[in-house]
């Protein structure tokens, strides 16, 4: 790995049930990076995080993940995490277990246990829902609880799919927000997939984008442009910018191919 590096995929690909999922995956982070994994469904990148957490081995290439010395130097936050409004777990009780959840047993309380848990639930800006049920928390909140559990050990690099679905807009400007200045408090590499780009803009130090389970990575506007597209999708694509917005668009000769982008929310999006 290259000095400063947190992540490194080096020509990775994944073949799963002999069907090739991602080809030639290329692309680093450097620590406190913000990055967006950009891509419609089927694209890769549920596999591309799971190739990163080691639960799939790659075909070809290489996942290199520099720990610093960290046992826990990767976090994640998965995206279906089903919680029980009944359960009688209070959102401090669930980021408490990031701190010991793999180990046996009751933990014992105690005072440099919970002090950790109090810093991080303010953090995340959960202290006034700290007590009460995790099932009874709107997403949001849900979404700053489970963030809070992912990064109670700092890790160097946190893992996020789709954690934006399903929230309001205030929600996911908030859940972004947080995200960026805990990166840059905490100098932990953030990967977040998503659909659209729109709400990372004003986040995100680089993009990965992926489609047909390949991918260019690098600053928006060096990415975002007809000639990278055109070469990722394997047609032409049109990049056209009207009042600071980018909207990008399948040449009117391929039909099926401008269909697909047109309802694909990935490909309108603000560029600052």
């Amino acid at each position: 790995m290259a000095r400063g590096e947190v992540l490194a995929v080096r020509q990775a690909s994944v073949s799963l049930s002999g069907r090739s999922i991602l080809k030639d995956i290329d692309f680093s982070l450097e620590a406190g990076e913000f990055c967006g994994l950009i891509g419609a469904n089927g694209s890769g990148k549920t596999t591309l995080l799971r190739t990163i957490l080691g639960f799939i081995a790659p075909s070809s290439g290489s996942v290199t993940i520099d720990s610093g010395g960290k046992l826990a130097s990767v976090g994640y936050v998965p995206q279906k995490f089903a919680l029980d409004p009944y359960m009688p777990m209070r959102a401090r009780d669930l980021v408490a277990l990031g701190l010991d959840g793999n180990r046996l047993g009751v933990p014992l309380p105690s005072p440099g246990r919970r002090r950790k848990v109090d810093e991080m639930l303010e953090s995340v800006d959960a202290t006034r829902f700290a007590d009460q049920r995790i099932g009874n928390l709107s997403g949001g909140q849900q979404q700053r609880v489970l963030i809070a559990h992912a990064l109670i050990r700092r890790p160097r690099l946190l893992l996020l799919d789709e954690p934006l679905a399903n929230l309001d807009m205030r929600s996911v400007a908030g859940v972004v927000a947080l995200l960026r200045r805990l990166s840059q408090e905490f100098q932990t590499s953030v990967l977040l997939s998503a659909h659209d780009m729109n709400p990372l803009l004003s986040a995100m130090d680089r993009i990965v984008y992926l489609a047909h389970g390949r991918a260019a990575s690098g600053s928006t506007d060096a990415v975002v442009r007809t000639e990278v597209l055109s070469q990722l999708y394997g047609y032409h694509i049109d990049v056209v910018r009207v009042h600071g917005r980018v909207i990008v668009v399948a040449a009117e000769a391929e039909d099926d191919a401008q269909a697909a982008v047109a309802h694909d929310p990935v490909h309108v999006a603000q560029v600052p």
